[in-house]
């Protein structure tokens, strides 16, 4: 079976896979796979199948790193090799920002420069995803191996015309990808900003005036007074209390609509569940159900109740949760504190997860009761001016992407088709 044949590629050369570069799968042969002895004050980036999934593009971020030791059982492959996952996401690509490993569940591929290029085969990779997954699913564990990919057949026009295709692909990536740049600054700084703020106590305050104040000094560093909060077991400016969640926050938890009413034809409202599609702050959308049960209002923060706990994306549009999800929402304003509160908290339960703790899930009850700092409303509301601006940017650079990435995805299938030319070509 050829992948990609059509009436209007009938002169392409017809190549498998492996006729455009080398293809190598990753290596971790130690187990287990989390022995701390790997990753020991490591520097070698790793990066895994769900790293890639989530990436766009390029891979420019990683949240493990091998030690010496690490490496030895592994192997470092060089910036802008494509990544093809074979196993739990399989099928999706992404090419190496910088040298890094990956385990065995990854296959690696180097193109051969006169026949190909990294970034044609992801395209090509992206193309053909959906056909993989199908063939695959069902199987004992759904997944594949290097042979099933070096077979796979496909219709390879001229490397000129490649390089056509990819430009006309990448220059939509690319904005893609400096939209998510952007995105990546402006939650930083407002991460950063909370953390000087609510974490370290450090909001500019106008001892003068007794109030927070742009132009003020730092509370705590420069003598503002902090009380000792029994509740908290820390102290904390004085005039602010303890609370928990409960107090500023409302949540939703998920229900799944009825059986047989979901789909993926636009039919219904749209519909999130579990971790579907999370990992980026606005989730796609792929689900929709003509019968939504618990519903979440545009802007509500999504929280992932089950393993993993804590993972946070944002509702571009009222949408029905499923079970595995809760929507929180602030009981006032904008949800631009409340985000990055949870935030904290996420590191909170990414902490009781890789020291071993049992926390498969998390109950409203303990939503609810998660213990907080409630700071003075002038403290909540100055940092509100400077942020809400950020995750506003966010969401309409988010939009964009999302918008950009139908634009990729119609074009996608008619350029490698050939049904849609680019540029000059003498085929």
């Amino acid at each position: 079976m050829i992948m990609n044949e059509s009436k209007y590629n009938a002169h392409w050369e017809t190549k498998i896979l492996s006729d455009l570069g080398s293809f190598q799968r990753g290596k971790s042969r130690h187990r287990p796979r989390n022995d701390k002895s790997l990753f020991e004050n490591g520097h070698f980036p790793l990066v895994q199948t769900g790293e890639i999934k989530d990436a766009n593009l390029y891979i420019t971020s990683h949240n493990a790193t091998y030690n010496s030791f690490g490496l030895k059982q592994s192997k470092l492959w060089p910036k802008n090799t494509l990544c093809i996952t074979i196993a739990a996401n399989i099928a999706e690509t992404a090419l190496l920002g910088y040298p890094m490993c990956f385990p065995d569940s990854v296959v690696g591929f180097i193109a051969n420069p006169k026949e190909s290029s990294e970034l044609f085969m992801h395209y090509v990779f992206t193309y053909i995803r959906k056909a993989i997954q199908s063939s695959a699913s069902g199987s004992i564990q759904d997944n594949i191996n290097i042979d099933y990919l070096t077979r796979l057949k496909f219709k390879i026009p001229a490397k000129s015309y490649q390089d056509g295709i990819v430009k006309t692909l990448s220059q939509i990536d690319s904005k893609i990808e400096i939209n998510n740049q952007i995105n990546a600054e402006l939650e930083a700084m407002a991460k950063l900003l909370f953390d000087y703020w609510f974490v370290q106590f450090d909001f500019p305050f106008d001892f003068d005036q007794g109030k927070p104040d742009a132009s003020g000094r730092p509370y705590k560093s420069s003598g503002g007074k902090m009380v000792y909060n029994k509740q908290l077991k820390r102290e904390i400016p004085e005039g602010w209390d303890d609370g928990t969640l409960s107090d500023v926050a409302n949540i939703i938890m998920g229900q799944s609509p009825p059986g047989n009413t979901y789909n993926e034809n636009q039919n219904g409202i749209v519909f999130f569940q579990g971790s579907t599609d999370f990992g980026i702050r606005f989730p796609s959308i792929r689900q929709y159900t003509t019968h939504p049960s618990r519903i979440a209002p545009e802007d509500s923060i999504l929280l992932s109740v089950r393993a993993p706990v804590g993972t946070l994306n944002q509702a571009l549009c009222e949408c029905c949760i499923g079970r595995g999800l809760a929507a929180i929402n602030e009981k006032s304003g904008s949800n631009s504190y409340l985000w990055s509160q949870m935030t904290y908290f996420k590191q909170v339960f990414d902490y009781r997860n890789s020291v071993g703790t049992t926390f498969g899930s998390i109950t409203k009850d303990d939503l609810f009761s998660l213990k907080v700092v409630l700071p003075s409303k002038d403290a909540i509301n100055h940092f509100k001016s400077i942020v809400d601006s950020f995750h506003q940017k966010i969401k309409v650079n988010s939009i964009e992407n999302q918008k950009l990435s139908e634009l990729r995805d119609w074009l996608l299938p008619m350029l490698m088709n050939g049904q849609v030319k680019v540029g000059e070509s003498k085929e």
